[in-house]
């Protein structure tokens, strides 16, 4: 089965075909570093990183671009409200709060991660070639405005299927240097207050560029005139990549040839937002869960459903991955050595080629769980060993696998080691405590452990421990 990819400007599933063979070309619409990032944005930033460790599971050579929007309307004004002098120091340093969120997150680095202000010559060259084709002009009121001309582009709207007399007026710059409320702003002309570190010369003045143009004018540069796939959140397939689309087509490019859109984040059965004051930010989630299991819990749902966040759903991902990771420390200790990873299952293949559907790869994983402890339970260790095998690289592909270097850092910790000294000699006192037949004193041990959230697995190889809940 070929991988299919649900592509939003057709509304509808496609066969995926590169533009190359066994190469992929992504841009994602990355972060606008205006202020700390929030699980919306780490949700987005995972679905591409589970999309790219698929593609490159099956063999492509994938090139990612995730972009950083360095300078925007919010980012002049949320550094102006702090009383933050220099712009770009607010910028900088939420950029830096979301590459270590992402990284906490196990999402890999992007292949290129250009930020806005370093394309500021290309932005400016895409818009001399739109004015020459006349479908950008300069604003007549002497602003230093430069618009696209929605009018004079028939296929505008051709993204989000809507007709273009059904659009609200663009909100981007002032309707009275517009010849049509809603063109949208290709340059905005250096403002009276606005920095003057916000301000690039131009053939038509000085000013900074539109939200829009930005990735365009990187997605190109990064990636060529035409590229594969296109992705971002679901929030911005209007306006945002409906003014990418209408700019980059009608100054000639090819542009993206199949679109992706994530679904946003719920809280509590509403939409998350700033004005509804529900924003759950990224290291207050961090900090209230174990990262692979936020990870877990993020990538868990379709990337194209809205992801529901309420009060037990960390607690209730951390119980289904308790399930697969009991599950493979129970093979390491019958067979006496760490599982390595075997082969992905076909059904596990089918599911993922499909629109990369991860609940039914999921699914897949937890059907082989259930396999294999009826092994274990059996005594039928090799089998057991090779379905874990299988589990193994099920979680490689979707940054899971619980004994790769990037979860392992936990180990050697004074804690982590003390709280091993501690459990080992409690286990020895229970055991010391059933051979002299004192049941009592050994139930107690155990009873205690589990109110502290320690279960205790007896073996024929003797006791084990393991957290729950945590």
């Amino acid at each position: 089965m070929s991988i299919r990819l649900f592509d939003s400007k057709e509304g509808a599933l496609r066969a995926f075909v590169p533009l190359e063979p066994n190469r992929v070309s992504v841009y994602v619409c990355g972060p606008t570093v205006q202020s700390s990032p929030h699980v919306g944005h780490l949700r987005s930033a995972l679905v591409y990183d589970l999309l790219r460790r698929w593609l490159t599971h099956e063999g492509y050579d994938v090139t990612l671009v995730r972009n950083v929007t360095d300078i925007d309307d919010k980012v002049l004004d949320n550094a102006a409200a702090a009383g933050i002098e220099k712009w770009w120091a607010l910028a900088y340093r939420m950029e830096l709060e979301f590459s270590q969120a992402y990284a906490a997150l196990g999402i890999l680095p992007p292949t290129y991660e250009p930020r806005a202000t370093a394309s500021i010559p290309e932005m400016i060259a895409l818009i001399e070639r739109l004015i020459d084709r006349g479908h950008a002009y300069v604003a007549a009121d002497d602003s230093g405005d430069v618009y696209f001309d929605t009018r004079r582009w028939p296929s505008y709207g051709s993204l989000t299927h809507q007709n273009p007399d059904d659009m609200d007026a663009a909100a981007d710059a002032d309707l009275r240097g517009k010849n049509d409320a809603r063109d949208f702003a290709l340059w905005k002309g250096h403002k009276v207050g606005e920095p003057d570190s916000a301000n690039w010369t131009t053939p038509w003045g000085g000013g900074r560029p539109g939200w829009h143009i930005e990735c365009s004018a990187m997605a190109t540069k990064y990636l060529g005139s035409s590229f594969d796939i296109h992705g971002g959140g679901l929030d911005l397939r209007f306006p945002h990549h409906e003014n990418e689309l209408a700019q980059s087509e009608a100054a000639g490019d090819g542009f993206a040839q199949y679109w992706l859109h994530n679904g946003l984040v719920s809280i509590g059965g509403q939409k998350m937002s700033k004005s509804l004051g529900n924003s759950v930010f990224a290291a207050d989630l961090l900090a209230a869960s174990d990262a692979i299991v936020l990870r877990y819990l993020l990538g868990s749902a379709h990337y194209r459903s809205t992801l529901e966040l309420h009060e037990t759903a960390i607690a209730e991902a951390q119980a289904a991955f308790d399930r697969i990771t009991g599950f493979l420390a129970r093979v390491n200790r019958s067979a006496a050595a760490d599982v390595v990873a075997g082969q992905v299952p076909e059904a596990f293949r089918e599911a993922m080629n499909d629109d990369l559907n991860i609940p039914q790869g999921i699914a897949v994983i937890f059907d082989e769980v259930r396999s294999g402890n009826t092994m274990l339970d059996d005594g039928m260790i090799a089998k057991a060993v090779s379905i874990a095998e299988r589990i193994v690289a099920m979680l490689d592909v979707l940054g899971l696998n619980p004994g790769a270097p990037e979860w392992n850092n936990t180990g050697t910790q004074p804690s982590a080691v003390a709280l091993e000294l501690l459990l080992e000699q409690l286990l020895l006192n229970r055991q010391e405590a059933r051979d002299t037949r004192d049941f009592a004193a050994a139930d107690k041990i155990r009873d205690n452990l589990a109110a502290a959230g320690i279960t205790i697995e007896d073996t024929p190889t003797g006791a084990h421990w393991s957290l729950h809940g945590r």
